[in-house]
């Protein structure tokens, strides 16, 4: 005979017990579980979102990617359609992202020596009712792991960091710009 786990409870659907949910949480029921946010009473508006990413590299690597010189061919241009195309899928792969109507996506790359590294930028327009931020920063992990996937064979101890929303327009919350970043394509200055 099945043991009842000391998390079910007949107090909420699938037996689990409820937890207190805290008011104001968006995201959640009743009984705490995730759900999507309905955002059909929100007006549609041009909204933007700008992501940052890099990924280190080896000097040796930084001059194959520069020439062109890798085994997998192109890599910034396999980044910049996986970045696009992700953005495009985002809602796929984030649970509660809704499906929106991009009208815009495009990632600029910067290399950079000193450290050497391959700088990220992906841009995402949407008109919708909800922001692109998700669809940017998605845009930019894909293609950051794309130059990875590009590179592993001569570089292993490349390094992915920095994923982060530099700026975003439209809506309700209005403007954001993150302050302190350093510069895109001159990561000495910011």
């Amino acid at each position: 005979m099945a043991k009842r786990s000391p998390h079910l409870s007949p107090d909420r659907p699938g037996g689990r017990k409820s937890p207190p949910v805290p008011e104001g949480l968006t995201h959640t029921d009743s009984y705490g579980r995730a759900k999507m946010v309905d955002v059909g009473g929100k007006q549609e508006t041009l909204r933007e979102a700008v992501a940052f990413g890099r990924v280190e590299v080896a000097k040796e690597t930084l001059k194959k990617i520069e020439h062109n010189l890798l085994a997998k061919g192109d890599v910034l241009s396999a980044a910049k359609l996986a970045g696009i195309q992700a953005a495009k899928k985002t809602h796929e792969l984030i649970p509660l992202c809704h499906p929106l109507r991009i009208v815009f996506v495009d990632l600029d790359f910067a290399l950079a020596s000193d450290p050497p590294q391959v700088q990220i930028r992906a841009t995402v327009r949407a008109r919708d009712r909800t922001g692109v931020e998700m669809e940017a920063l998605t845009a930019a992990a894909a293609a950051a792991l794309t130059v990875y996937d590009m590179c592993k064979a001569v570089d292993r101890r490349m390094r992915i960091s920095d994923l982060i929303l530099v700026k975003k327009s439209g809506g309700r919350s209005g403007a954001y710009q993150t302050r302190g970043l350093r510069a895109f394509g001159n990561p000495g200055k910011g």
